[in-house]
């Protein structure tokens, strides 16, 4: 008997893992402007038919910035469409502790990139990439309470 307590513990464990792994990346992300440090926007990741994806929520304009800003850039549906409700991530799939599999897009230029997240040290991982070359962007999870120079109420 104790041996079949084993055994089951031993084969339900990495499930439960992976279903705790695929759901902590699922909420409010602020991501990081790479040269100001500043908060641009919340991105909301959630899961789809066991996909991910993720929208721009909330966005903070930082000076000289447009008050509504399109994605002129943007090429096919996206084509001059508001960015902020723009779906930015793109059916990433889960495997092990990473989404992978899917694509991203930087409104910002009109590109889509490749995209693979990852969970590390409480942080987002969201790196971008073409071949070789990649960007990796550190996106910090959104608590309203805690969340330095951002108080909104985001109703998802």
């Amino acid at each position: 008997m104790k041996r079949l307590t084993i055994l089951l513990l031993i084969l339900i464990i990495p499930f439960s893992q992976a279903e705790e792994t695929s759901q902590s990346v699922v909420g409010v992300w602020q991501t990081i402007d790479d040269k100001t440090k500043q908060v641009r926007s919340l991105v909301e990741l959630s899961i789809e038919d066991n996909k991910l994806y993720g929208k721009i929520v909330k966005l903070f304009p930082q000076d000289g910035d447009p008050e509504n800003p399109i994605c002129e850039k943007c090429e096919g549906e996206r084509k001059n469409k508001a960015i902020l409700g723009l779906q930015i991530i793109d059916g990433l799939s889960l495997k092990k502790d990473e989404w992978i599999d899917g694509e991203i897009l930087d409104p910002d230029n009109g590109k889509t990139y490749d995209c693979k997240i990852w969970l590390e040290e409480g942080e987002l991982k969201v790196r971008g990439y073409i071949g070789f070359f990649y960007r990796t962007q550190k996106w910090i999870r959104y608590i309203p309470i805690q969340s330095k120079n951002v108080n909104i109420d985001v109703s998802i």
